[in-house]
């Protein structure tokens, strides 16, 4: 569960980023998180990963306030989540293999155990044939896929995605969205920003709109709107 608080967030020498933003994501939800570029998606987003800390309100995660945390239990709360990111942040020095496996060597699993989680992560995002490959020489989607098996091998309960989809074309971004919704089948929450709001509305799943730091309304049944406008249920958080 993620719940915040009234959660205000404001960067040393700007504007507050996100303003007095109240909301609660259930576990096993498939959430997006929609709005205009600076709208304050991504930090929402590191907020709910512990990678940022709110400057008033509350961000509590499993129950836990993230604030009152001392910096030795974050690393501990962090291995719920696999983060995903835009720009991959693979290395591209290193095959696929070598990228997928380094999140488990990071917490103390190797050998036989961590080759065979790899390889199920590769498995599920259709790689497995690529593990010797550099990522350099796959496709910006195949990278993508990358990046997303790299953050399910140590099995999170929780993946965050910040635009995943923003530089694939149609056929790519379909092809992440059907990965997403997968792992979400079987459980795991899921959380994705992207400014694309057709991206969000080709199902029936929450949507939070950020606009200026603001969260201004819940979409709860975005795949009727044109339909139905009337269907959009409106959250003032001022």
């Amino acid at each position: 569960m993620i719940q915040f608080d009234q959660v205000t967030k404001r960067y040393p020498g700007s504007d507050e980023v996100l303003k007095n933003v109240s909301l609660r994501i259930n576990a096993g939800e498939f959430v997006f998180v929609t709005g205009h570029s600076g709208a304050g998606k991504s930090t929402l987003l590191k907020l709910i990963a512990a990678t940022e800390r709110p400057t008033s309100g509350t961000v509590l995660i499993a129950n836990q306030n993230v604030s009152q945390l001392k910096a030795s239990a974050i690393p501990f709360l962090r291995r719920r989540f696999g983060l995903i990111f835009q720009d991959h942040k693979l290395l591209y020095d290193r095959s696929c293999f070598e990228n997928v496996i380094l999140p488990l060597r990071i917490n103390g699993i190797s050998g036989i155990e961590a080759a065979k989680r790899v390889r199920a992560a590769l498995d599920k995002v259709g790689l497995l044939h690529k593990e010797k490959a550099m990522p350099i020489t796959l496709s910006g989607g195949e990278q993508q896929r990358l990046a997303i098996a790299r953050a399910v091998v140590s099995r999170p309960s929780i993946l965050i995605a910040d635009e995943p989809t923003g530089n694939l074309d149609a056929s790519y971004a379909a092809d992440i969205l059907a990965i997403f919704y997968a792992f979400n089948q079987v459980g795991v929450t899921v959380v994705m920003a992207t400014h694309d709001a057709s991206c969000a509305s080709t199902r029936q799943n929450r949507v939070l709109h950020l606009n200026q730091g603001l969260l201004t309304e819940q979409l709860l049944h975005p795949a009727d709107l044109e339909e139905n406008p009337a269907s959009i249920e409106k959250f003032h958080y001022e």
